[in-house]
């Protein structure tokens, strides 16, 4: 094969859907093409191209217009122009002309068809649009996974191993215990009829019986926990463990509808070769130390590593390690509390950004406030001082950075009674200036982590009623959603930082993951709704005027491929033994990778072009 023909191979090799063909097509596949040089100005399609053709650009630029001369899209290198190929006669209407001298490589309709017909990878590009592309590509990520099997692949149905122990809830705690002990079971699901009552385990024994000496023959209800949190059957293994991560319990029934199918248990999980982070949560209530807590968030970006290499997507990753970094909180608080003594007043613990959304990687900076009641009286304040300054203190001993704005419950500005609160929100709401917007990524993103008086749901109330209802402060929260916008040129090149020490990269966090969390949050307040984390905020949404189901789904499609390569971005640098970023070189990521990544920055880019258009906020901006 002479030079050109290897240089065209190599070129198609690199780029989709070109790579998914086998090596012995890619081989013949030069001969077939015809290559084309247009001088700039020169109009495209060809006029002296006797038949239809399927155009691939090697070099140059391509503008191209509608039947109206509507500018509708630009061509760079490595992209095609199938439309007069694929029967759609309105795409087949598009015309252009090159912007400066281009090279094509072209193949005939009929080549392409025959490619379309005997290779299926091939044909699912054409196929599929942009975001069913994009669906396609998440599911390849779970699937190349470096672990076979696991919890991305099993179904908590599929872990169960025996019946469910059951019993009445009328029984004696005796006959409980042996029940139990026959069964050698750890716990005890208690019925009544066909409904699940409430759940007896091993610890309930010890610590609400033996310990308190109250008599073995009084009803096992009385020392049962009420409240229980079930995982459907068809819910992945993984999402499961996530639930038992968050919640620190260590047996979770499943459930098929109405019907109880059994339990899964700690026990369970250690069959599989997976992630440790529910038995890491168990670590952290444990601890007795700030020492010991240390120890303990070492284990993070190691988890972060093996999340990814089980098939993790960014979603699981974020609600992983967000749950150990609540268990963290939480124990830093107990541990305060036990130190100072009780709380004065009511008070309620509350973090904001990518914490409160669940989305966080390892060790990232804090967000954090305190809410307190209305009655703490001006001496109160030196208790919560105290308490919140041993507390932004371990974080940060544990990795968890001070936040560099100050957003931190020590900071007397965040440490404040629920009045004042109120006036807060009211202000950034009535009146949104330059740094309530800056705030807003991080208050109108707050979730309650300790809150034994319920003090934040009347807040968060309040805050949602009024944004809900004022257009303009939804319109100056559209316009700063726009600055955050996707690092690509109109010519789908990745426009990259020149210089420093990120040269040749771009920020895959700030330009990819937090113009989708922008979008969700201006959704979110303008409807009213409850959610926090982003995907959540989407699917509910959906189910508003504010956002199609088609473009709640695409969104979070787009979100879960961009924080899917963020994460394993950041996952390779930790097994390479470096600091983990969010700035991504082009380079490292596959042909296939960079094309599905520029369909979900040009999804981004519609949703902030239509938001903008909805509330005018070009007037805003």
């Amino acid at each position: 094969m002479d030079v050109e023909l290897i240089e065209i191979q190599e070129f198609l090799a690199k780029h989709p859907p070109f790579e998914q063909l086998p090596d012995e097509v890619l081989e013949q596949l030069p001969r077939q093409c015809v290559v084309r040089y247009l001088r700039r100005g020169s109009a495209f399609p060809p006029s002296d191209d006797q038949a239809a053709h399927l155009y691939i650009l090697r070099r140059g630029a391509i503008e191209l217009r509608d039947a109206g001369d509507e500018l509708v899209g630009k061509l760079a290198e490595g992209d095609l122009f199938s439309e007069v190929c694929l029967g759609d006669d309105a795409k087949r209407a598009l015309r252009g002309a090159t912007l400066e001298d281009t090279l094509l490589y072209s193949l005939t309709c009929e080549q392409f068809k025959r490619l379309r017909s005997t290779h299926t990878e091939f044909a699912d590009y054409f196929d599929h649009s942009s975001t069913k592309r994009l669906r396609k590509a998440l599911d390849a990520f779970t699937e190349s996974a470096t672990t076979t099997g696991g919890l991305m692949t099993v179904t908590a149905r599929d872990l169960l191993h025996r019946k469910p122990i059951m019993a009445s809830p009328s029984i004696s705690i005796r006959e409980a215990a042996g029940i139990m002990s026959a069964e050698r079971v750890a716990a005890l699901l208690l019925m009544e009829g066909e409904q699940l009552s409430g759940i007896i385990t091993d610890r309930d024994l010890r610590n609400r019986c033996i310990a308190t000496g109250l008599s073995t023959e009084r009803p096992v209800s009385e020392i049962m926990t009420a409240e229980i949190s079930t995982v459907d059957a068809d819910a992945l293994g993984f999402e499961a463990l996530l639930q038992m991560t968050r919640l620190n319990v260590h047996h979770l029934p499943v459930v098929d509808g109405e019907q109880l199918l059994g339990m899964l248990s700690t026990s369970d999980f250690m069959r599989f070769q997976s992630t440790s982070g529910v038995y890491i949560v168990g670590d952290i209530h444990k601890a007795e130390s700030l020492a010991a807590l240390e120890a303990i968030s070492a284990k993070v970006p190691e988890l972060q590593v093996q999340l990814i290499n089980s098939g993790a997507t960014g979603g699981h990753v974020g609600q992983a390690v967000s749950a150990i970094t609540d268990a963290i909180t939480k124990r830093l608080i107990e541990l305060a509390e036990a130190e100072l003594g009780p709380p004065p007043v009511p008070y309620a613990w509350l973090v904001g950004g990518s914490q409160a959304r669940r989305e966080q990687t390892s060790h990232s900076d804090q967000d954090n406030a305190l809410l307190i009641a209305d009655s703490m009286s001006q001496d109160d304040d030196r208790y919560f001082r105290q308490l919140a300054t041993r507390v932004n203190d371990g974080l940060n001993a544990c990795g968890y950075i001070y936040c560099p704005g100050e957003v931190m419950a020590k900071t007397a500005q965040w440490r404040q009674p629920l009045a004042v609160w109120q006036q807060y929100f009211e202000h950034w709401i009535q009146r949104p200036d330059p740094k309530a917007l800056m705030l807003a990524s991080v208050f109108f993103d707050l979730r309650a982590l300790h809150d034994p008086a319920g003090l934040f749901d009347g807040l968060h109330e309040h805050v949602l009623e009024l944004s809900r209802d004022n257009r303009i402060f939804i319109a100056y929260m559209a316009a700063n959603a726009l600055k955050h916008r996707p690092p690509l040129g109109f010519f789908r090149k990745f426009v990259l930082i020149h210089g420093g020490d990120h040269d040749r990269t771009f920020d895959i966090k700030h330009r990819g993951t937090v113009p989708i969390i922008d979008l969700a949050r201006v959704y979110a307040l303008s409807s009213g709704l409850t959610p926090i984390n982003t995907v959540e905020r989407l699917e509910a949404a959906a189910e508003t005027a504010a956002l199609t189901h088609d473009g709640g789904a695409n969104l979070i499609d787009a979100f879960e491929l961009i924080n899917t390569l963020r994460i394993r971005h950041q996952a390779s640098q930790l097994r390479n033994g470096e600091k983990a970023d969010n700035f991504l070189a082009p380079e490292q990521l596959s042909p296939l990778e960079r094309g599905h990544l520029k369909d979900a920055f040009l999804l981004i880019d519609r949703m902030q072009e239509t938001l903008g258009q909805r509330y005018q906020a070009g007037r805003f901006g």
